[in-house]
């Protein structure tokens, strides 16, 4: 059976440390889909088909990665797609205790499925979307804190 991890997210922007978890999962797994949770009642930054693009920009190389868009429950995307493993990284103790709950709700709902955490490098600890959009908004420069793809490709936000 093939080894199918979901690694689902905002991306908004995707940061170096989402990188490093997917490059370090990648020979733990046969395909990393990189699931990109679109929410209606949650407005987002960048737009989801920019953030694709970035995505699959920076993994262009990378054959067993795929960039999808999502709405709904993880689980049940993990389904459409086989993916038996659900991918998350954790950067410090919060992290910890709020993943461990979705984790266990996610068990509930489909015992199929596994939640594999990867603990975020030293250098990644402090770096998260929120952060970053907030430097972007107010001109500072984020180049340290994403990939290539994004750092030179500097797109108004939406509106």
């Amino acid at each position: 059976m093939e080894r199918i991890a979901l690694f689902p997210g905002s991306f908004d922007p995707i940061t170096r440390g989402h990188e490093s978890i997917i490059r370090r999962a990648l020979p733990l797994f046969d395909k990393i889909i990189v699931a990109i949770g679109v929410n209606a009642d949650k407005k987002s930054f960048f737009p989801s088909e920019q953030r694709k693009a970035w995505i699959n920009e920076l993994f262009a190389d990378e054959p067993a990665v795929e960039v999808i868009e999502y709405e709904g429950l993880t689980v049940d995307v993990c389904r459409k797609h086989n993916a038996n493993y659900i991918l998350r990284g954790l950067r410090t103790s919060a992290d910890f205790e709020f993943e461990r709950m979705v984790g266990q709700i996610n068990k509930k709902l489909d015992q199929d499925i596994e939640t594999v955490y990867l603990l975020t490098m030293p250098e990644y600890t402090t770096l998260n979307s929120s952060v970053v959009r907030e430097v972007y908004k107010h001109g500072g420069d984020i180049s340290q804190f994403v990939p290539v793809t994004v750092k030179h490709r500097r797109v108004a936000p939406k509106e």
